[in-house]
């Protein structure tokens, strides 16, 4: 016989699966409130932390203020909030994978893990770029464009909203080469269209860029610029999976006994 005999995939009942579910959710919740307890202890200097690229460009005499009674406080919990999320995301999404994994084929596996750590690691790079990259840049253009006899003092909360959707933007933005792969492994759309369409996806990519960031021109080309650079990438890896498949494809399998 040269068949591979055929892989036979976990079963369970409903009840079952609702219970690794149950169990899994309380895992994850118990992570994040783990990563919780010291992030809400520094909370004050984790909202610093975010608040340094603002405050460094900031004229003198300018600084934040918090015009809610309960912003002091409630403004760095929330941030503390997120913070934890972030820091425990990793165990949160192992254990979603440790819940879908037994239903997946063995070469389904081999696909979707390096596919999830992918997207883990590009979406903190996003985040990390923004950070360090977009928000100086931004915030010179703010202080810089504030007419005369102004004075920029800008509420925490609001502060914190703005930051935290840039961040999610770029997050999600970081991800365009998982898109990319995805579309092309999945046979939605061929490798070559996706080239022959790069002018299309340049200005699709600079409308996106237009809606998420803020509307000075500066920020979305700093948005656009790097997405279409990833873009280009996706592509490269795109081309390297299916050669990779191709290849293991056209060898020849070894004859059960």
């Amino acid at each position: 016989m040269s068949a591979e005999p055929e892989e036979k995939l976990a079963e369970g009942t409903l009840i079952s699966h609702l219970i690794e579910l149950r169990t899994r959710l309380i895992r994850a919740m118990i992570a994040v409130i783990i990563a919780l307890i010291p992030c809400a202890s520094y909370s004050n200097r984790l909202f610093t932390f975010i608040a340094l690229p603002i405050l460094h460009k900031l004229p003198p005499n300018s600084h934040l203020v918090a015009t809610g009674v309960m912003s002091p406080f409630m403004t760095p919990f929330k941030l503390s909030m997120f913070v934890a999320l972030f820091v425990a995301m990793p165990y949160v999404l192992y254990q979603a994978w440790a819940f879908i994994a037994p239903g997946l084929y063995r070469h389904e596996k081999r696909f979707a893990i390096p596919l999830l750590v992918s997207s883990v690691i590009l979406f903190y790079s996003g985040v990390a770029f923004a950070y360090v990259f977009v928000f100086p840049v931004m915030f010179k253009f703010f202080v810089n464009v504030t007419p005369p006899g102004v004075t920029l003092m800008t509420d925490i909360s609001n502060y914190l909203t703005f930051v935290l959707r840039l961040f999610f933007a770029f997050g999600i933005a970081f991800e365009v080469p998982i898109a990319v792969v995805l579309l092309v492994i999945t046979g939605l759309i061929s490798l070559d269209k996706l080239k022959a369409n790069r002018g299309y996806v340049l200005i699709g990519i600079f409308v996106i860029a237009a809606i998420l960031t803020p509307p000075d021109a500066i920020s979305m080309c700093i948005m656009a610029v790097p997405m279409y650079a990833l873009y280009e990438g996706g592509l490269i890896m795109a081309r390297i999976l299916l050669r990779m498949r191709r290849e293991a494809a056209s060898q020849p399998q070894a004859p059960q006994s």
